[in-house]
């Protein structure tokens, strides 16, 4: 049996986000709490939150053992980009572009 959390719409770009969740891709749940703590990157916040809602989703709703889970299925998916205008010389205008990232981390018992 696996649980899984998602996280949505969250304001990190895909690629900085797809860094961290390589990291903690595979190992146990304490392996990757740890990781996720002593990670300097921004997104590891953010990251260990869904990863305590999926643990919490399989201890509530699937009556798992959260001693033995493990995390077998993680990615990011980019979510839909927030088009900003900067204003540039002579009247014209360069597009920022803000991007959103869908997190999915998937947990299974051993």
């Amino acid at each position: 049996m696996e649980a899984r959390a998602v996280s949505k719409y969250i304001r990190v770009s895909p690629q900085k986000a797809r860094l961290v969740v390589d990291l903690i891709r595979g190992k146990r749940v304490d392996d990757a709490r740890t990781i996720l703590k002593l990670n300097n990157k921004a997104a590891s916040r953010t990251i260990s939150k869904v990863l305590e809602s999926a643990v919490a989703n399989a201890d509530n709703t699937k009556k798992l053992e959260v001693d033995k889970l493990f995390i077998k299925r993680a990615f990011v998916d980019q979510g839909p980009t927030l088009k900003r205008m900067r204003a540039r010389a002579m009247g014209r205008a360069n597009v920022i572009r803000k991007r959103t990232s869908h997190i999915t981390i998937v947990v299974e018992e051993e």
